[in-house]
């Protein structure tokens, strides 16, 4: 009877030895994926005890548990995870997190009309990529490797292109002045008969330096140019009667 006492106190102490060091707080290992991607800067907390960690650029952390504790798991553009930390974990297990992409919905867009929204300032192509218009890009096309050029050169292909690009700069040349100067100021302020006025643009355009002051957006260059301009093809319509 004695004898079997003494072997039941050993159990017992032996049981709460094993029960103390399971409950004892234990640095563990971990590693979080987002499919097969590790990820870099989730936050990790331990909602028992409150301390917190981040994991590195190979998903990888490491924090301060015990048997029973509760991790949360968190980061931008990421659902949630809480994970209990459990025996195998404590004992050295690996601890592997997955995680998913948190999908937000996007139910009302507003775009305010004075905002400057261009392909760049949305991160579509690199700031300073050159731009082509479609007529650009054909000749790009036409013109991008040895045997294109040679063989739209013989058929003509390149220069018909070209004139492409002419014409449609020269029609967004067009719409510019169009916006830029109202009806009243050709025939008051440059003294242009209204019937000519489509003419005189047409002149305006083909000027070179006028059209850079155009694409550059500078009115008061255009201004003082168009007056000029205007001086000129005066003088061309007089010789005309």
């Amino acid at each position: 009877m004695k004898t079997n006492n003494i072997v039941l106190i050993l159990f017992l102490l032996i049981a709460e030895i094993t029960v103390g060091q399971s409950a004892a707080p234990k640095e563990i290992l971990g590693q979080i994926m987002e499919q097969s991607v590790t990820v870099e800067g989730v936050n990790i907390i331990n909602n028992t005890t409150q301390v917190s960690t981040v994991s590195d650029k190979e998903g990888k952390f490491s924090i301060i548990v015990k048997e029973g504790d509760v991790l949360i798991f968190s980061a931008v553009n990421l659902d949630p995870v809480k994970r209990r930390i459990t025996a195998e974990y404590v004992n050295g297990n690996l601890l592997l997190i997955k995680m998913t992409a948190n999908e937000v919905e996007l139910k009302e867009v507003i775009v305010n009309e004075n905002a400057n929204i261009t392909a760049e300032n949305l991160g579509i192509i690199p700031y300073g990529q050159k731009k082509y218009t479609p007529a650009e890009r054909k000749v790009y096309t036409a013109t991008s490797t040895s045997v294109d050029k040679l063989l739209n050169k013989i058929s003509g292909r390149t220069a018909m292109l070209k004139k492409e690009v002419n014409v449609e700069k020269r029609e967004a040349l067009f719409r510019k002045i169009e916006y830029l100067f109202e009806e009243d100021y050709y025939t008051n302020r440059l003294r242009i008969p209204l019937d000519d006025i489509k003419g005189f643009q047409l002149y305006c355009v083909d000027d070179a330096e006028f059209a850079v002051s155009l694409n550059t957006k500078n009115k008061t260059m255009s201004m003082f140019l168009i007056t000029e301009l205007a001086r000129k093809y005066l003088i061309i319509l007089e010789n005309e009667k």
